[in-house]
Order: C-alpha cells, then sequence, then structure tokens
C-alpha cells in the first residue's frame, strides 16, 4: 500500500492566504517543502482522502488523473476538507472521460447536507448520478470498497455537534490509520482499535512540537498517542508514524519540525510526500 501527502497544512495552508506573519513570511523566503497546502492525501493512486479547495492544485502538481479514482473518504465538513462544488466538474460537460471509473464517496451527514446543497444549486451536468453516487458512513461502521480495501471508520474529537470520522485502511495485510482532524481519539476510537496490527499512523499535528488540549494534537499529543498504541499492542518497531495537518502558528520550518519529530521516531509530511507500507 502507498500514500502520498498532496497537502499538509491546516485550513489557512502556509503561508497562509492572507497572512504576513514571521512564519510565512519564513516559509515564503524558504520555500520547497515549507510550502503547504490544505490537506488531502491519496492511497494507491486510486483512494482520495478529502477534498479540499486545492484539489486542482494538487492534480497540477503530482501529475493525478482523479478518473482513476474510485473511492473518496471525506474525514468532515471543515471546508479546508470537503469543497463539494467542484465535484459538479466531473460530470458533463465539465468532463469527458469515458474510461473514468464510478466515484464513490463516502462521509457523515454533514458532509452530506453540504453535498446535496452543493449539487441542488449548482449542478447542471446531464450524467452526475451516473458517475458519482454519495453514500453516508457512522463511525464504527465498516465496509469494503472498488479495488479491495477494507475500510473502518472510526470516531474523531474535531467540531463540536459532528460526527466527524478517522478511518483505518485496510488491504492484503496491511493497515493504514489515517487521523486527523481530530484532538485525543474518544474511547469508543480506542476499543475498536483494540486487536489490530497497524502499519502506518498518520497523525494530526496541528499545534507543531506543543500540545493540544482541544480538537487538535501537537508533538506531545502524538507522543502520548504512540505510547498508548505501543501499550495495546496495535504497532511494532516496524510501524511508520507520520505527522502531517501543520498550522503556521506552530511557527517552524519543516527542518525545525523534524528535529523535533526525530525524539520519537516520526516522519514530517510535506506535499508530495510518498512512502510504502
Amino acid at each position: 500500500m502507498k500514500i502520498k501527502y498532496l497537502g499538509t497544512a491546516a485550513a489557512e495552508g502556509w503561508p497562509a492566504l492572507f497572512c504576513e506573519c514571521e512564519a510565512c513570511r519564513r516559509a515564503r523566503e524558504l520555500g520547497g517543502r515549507n510550502i503547504r497546502t490544505r490537506s488531502q492525501a491519496i492511497i494507491d493512486d486510486t483512494l482520495l482522502v478529502d477534498f479540499p479547495p486545492d484539489t486542482y492544485l494538487h492534480v497540477l502538481k503530482e501529475g493525478l488523473h482523479l478518473g482513476s479514482v474510485k473511492t473518496l473518504l471525506i474525514t468532515h465538513s471543515h471546508q479546508d476538507h470537503f469543497y463539494p462544488l467542484d465535484l459538479i466538474l466531473r460530470g458533463k460537460p465539465y468532463a469527458h472521460n469515458p474510461a473514468a471509473e464510478l466515484l464513490d464517496l463516502y462521509g457523515n451527514d454533514a458532509v452530506k447536507l453540504l453535498y446535496d446543497r452543493a449539487l441542488a444549486e449548482e449542478n447542471d451536468s446531464s450524467n452526475l448520478v451516473e458517475v458519482e453516487r454519495y453514500h453516508e458512513i457512522h463511525a464504527m461502521e465498516e465496509f469494503d470498497t472498488a479495488g479491495g480495501y477494507h475500510i473502518t471508520a472510526l470516531a474523531a474529537a474535531h467540531k463540536v455537534g459532528e460526527n466527524c470520522l478517522l478511518y483505518l485502511v485496510e488491504k492484503e495485510g496491511k493497515c493504514l490509520f489515517y487521523a486527523n482532524d481530530t484532538g485525543w481519539y474518544p474511547e469508543a476510537t480506542w476499543e475498536k482499535l483494540k486487536g489490530r496490527h497497524i502499519d502506518l499512523v498518520s497523525m494530526d499535528c496541528t499545534a507543531g512540537k506543543g500540545y493540544c488540549e482541544s480538537y487538535h494534537m501537537g508533538i506531545e499529543n502524538n507522543r502520548q498517542v504512540k505510547e498508548r498504541l505501543l501499550q495495546m499492542g496495535c504497532v511494532d518497531k516496524q510501524t511508520k508514524f507520520v505527522i502531517t495537518h501543520f498550522s503556521h502558528n506552530a511557527n517552524l520550518t519543516q527542518e525545525e519540525l523534524q528535529q523535533e519529530a526525530d525524539k520519537y521516531g516520526f516522519l514530517v509530511a510535506y506535499d508530495g510526500f510518498e512512502l510504502e507500507i
């Protein structure tokens, strides 16, 4: 199983859209891996996680062919993770792709509300219902997708009043835990993780090297997550731990983040970062 991080920033991007802070100024000067777009990842080139406003940029930068994507998992309804208007462009006359796969979208009720509203207000495609279908899911639900993936939706601690989701993605004996956006996982999620062996844990690190009390995490939270997973036997020395979803408010360059992450054996994702398990 292969994962590529297409975007690794929090909602504002980094450098942030309207910001002139020191962190954003340094990012503009340094460039390279310090330039971060909104959060998104793709697994094996066919399973997409989240659909931010930066998806089109990701397609251009990474040479993606979204007609080959069969599954889209949405974590929650915040606009940096779900921009439904662009999904209308999958139908005619905006896309002429007879080889395109049917796209199955999975998300919660809040995401479905945004999707339905976008289609009701803006959809003028003649065939969108033939190339997309939405599946409303709930935390702790398990299902199989195109391409042979077994997905487990887990509860996140993020937006108050919303059933925000994390995902376990399993295929051919490999297991990836995609866990942002979230604060400390609800106990129901920890219970569901019992007995699993996870090959890659992808963690929220919005707060950088700090500790986050609420609906995101920092490296100190990440350390505690790793410790508990080790105690539960869900991970071992071969498990890869990746941190992502960074905010300019953390005020750390890619190099500085990696220096902190090295203390705990974490990899720091950047836009275009790819690894295989």
